[in-house]
């Protein structure tokens, strides 16, 4: 598709055919960067029994997907961090709660001039 709009607009700018021959070829192949994720290999042998939990992206060393923090923290500690956190976010939203000023007042306060009609509503002059 790509391939023939470009051919048309190589005809109608006056070309010979070479823009379209080598837009096509660029819109083909990604514009020489490949696939995103490298090829993809069909396995012809049965996959080993956690391959699933690892990434191999090619590299001499692959890496696991889960991170291997489960010896290093407890799940107490892991608990301790997960409460810490939420009653941080809980003690912020009380706290914007509780010094809401529109809420206190919902409508503007009136100002009137010479020190808010003082002396006209029966103050000291």
């Amino acid at each position: 598709m790509a391939g023939r709009l470009s051919g048309v607009a190589s005809r109608i700018m006056g070309g010979n055919g070479v823009v379209a021959r080598s837009a096509a070829s660029a819109l083909r192949s990604r514009s020489g960067m490949g696939l995103p994720v490298g090829k993809h290999i069909v396995p012809d042998k049965p996959l080993p029994v956690h391959d699933e939990l690892v990434w191999d992206n090619g590299t001499p060393f692959p890496e696991p997907c889960v991170d291997r923090l489960a010896p290093t923290i407890g799940k107490y500690e892991a608990l301790a961090w997960l409460c810490g956190g939420l009653s941080f976010f809980a003690s912020l939203g009380l706290l914007a709660v509780w010094n809401d000023k529109a809420s206190k007042i919902p409508f503007a306060p009136k100002v009137y001039p010479y020190d808010n009609l003082r002396v006209e509503l029966g103050g000291e002059p």
